[in-house]
């Protein structure tokens, strides 16, 4: 995974440190921005991919007040690769939100695919943002990254409530 630059100063690199919370969690044993804190071993609480890691096919599967995890993890990918498309390629759509939330039930293979395809979201817009790392803000750009960070802390707290009714 990709792992901001600690020296950085830009405002994509502050922005790229909180995506990286809701997305990766906590670097062990140092303060959070908004998750309770990842102790110095790793163990605590983690962001949305380490949330994931922790279900199996089936609970991801296990429908709750009419959606998955694997729905919200869909979805959150293709957000993620929507961003990538709008600001580096310039694709405005139409872009099928509706559809996003497919598939909503997984096996395991499925859902090993979704977990690889959300990392891969969140790596490539990582990699797009640090090319604007040392350049004067740009309202699309951060404008797209906040938008990425306040998506995904979403569905990071939509998943855990989810995950509260699947045994």
């Amino acid at each position: 995974m990709t792992t901001p630059t600690p020296s950085a100063s830009s405002a994509v690199s502050g922005i790229l440190d909180i995506l990286r919370e809701a997305a990766l969690g906590g670097h062990p044993g140092q303060g959070t921005a908004f998750l309770d804190g990842t102790k110095a071993d790793g163990s605590g609480n983690h962001g949305l991919l380490a949330t994931l890691d922790a279900l199996s096919a089936e609970q991801a599967s296990r429908e709750v007040l009419g959606s998955t995890v694997a729905a919200h993890a869909a979805h959150t990918a293709y957000h993620l690769e929507v961003i990538v498309r709008w600001e580096r390629d310039g694709d405005r759509g139409p872009f099928d939100w509706k559809g996003s939330f497919q598939p909503a039930q997984v096996d395991a293979a499925g859902w090993e695919a979704a977990r690889e395809r959300l990392r891969a979201a969140y790596d490539a817009l990582v990699t797009f943002a640090r090319t604007f790392e040392d350049r004067p803000a740009d309202r699309d750009v951060t404008g797209g990254l906040t938008g990425a960070v306040a998506h995904v802390a979403y569905h990071l707290g939509a998943i855990r409530q989810l995950i509260k009714a699947v045994p």
